[in-house]
């Protein structure tokens, strides 16, 4: 379980293929806080380590999490949002993130306005139901608060902290991110689908 507060920003190595899936030697200055089979939040996308180097690590991404993350776009030298995860007795800020990345969102445009960034994304029309103005939406590991949300696009802010600290300040219109919707959106959207379903059905 993540927060989705993106705490270091690390780089890719190298990346290794194995058959349809990658593994990420990822370069860390923390392995000494690192365990075997820990799970760690790249980009949103909650991975194990298998390996600790002396200054690096290893994760293993399967084909399943590639087609739905843009991990597999990744290249040696990409620098990726990192999040260790959550621990007990401490405060819980951002909101709660599984780090089950559901799909991938293309940003089309991008505005500076004052200090702050404006991000816009392109959605599905089915997408629509999961997320709602002043919502949580998490993009790249990023706990984010949705700004506005129309049928096929929506908007959030960034503001000068999380750009400065996490890849946004990278991101380039016609890149893809990595989302994961709210899980409570996601539970009553398939509890809503059933209920219908079990009505046309009696």
């Amino acid at each position: 379980m993540f927060n989705g507060i993106v705490t270091q920003q690390w780089v890719i190595k190298s990346i290794i293929e194995e058959g349809t899936n990658k593994t990420f030697v990822v370069d860390c200055p923390l392995t000494d806080q690192l365990y075997i089979d820990q799970s760690i939040a790249h980009n949103g996308v909650c991975l194990t380590v298998t390996n600790i180097g002396d200054k690096d690590y290893t994760v293993t991404a399967i084909k399943e999490t590639l087609d739905k993350t843009n991990l597999r776009y990744c290249r040696p030298g990409d620098i990726l949002n990192i999040e260790l995860a959550a621990t007990m007795g401490s405060r819980i800020d951002g909101h709660f993130v599984q780090g089950h990345v559901d799909k991938t969102v293309t940003c089309f445009d991008i505005k500076e306005k004052d200090g702050s960034w404006l991000y816009n994304f392109k959605i599905e029309p089915s997408d629509r139901l999961l997320l709602v103005n002043r919502g949580s939406v998490c993009l790249n590991g990023i706990s984010l608060t949705v700004a506005s949300v129309e049928e096929n696009t929506f908007q959030v802010a960034i503001i000068p902290f999380t750009y400065e600290n996490t890849n946004l300040q990278y991101l380039k219109t016609g890149d893809e991110v990595n989302i994961e919707f709210d899980i409570l959106g996601k539970y009553i959207t398939q509890y809503l689908e059933r209920l219908q379903l079990t009505t046309k059905t009696l």
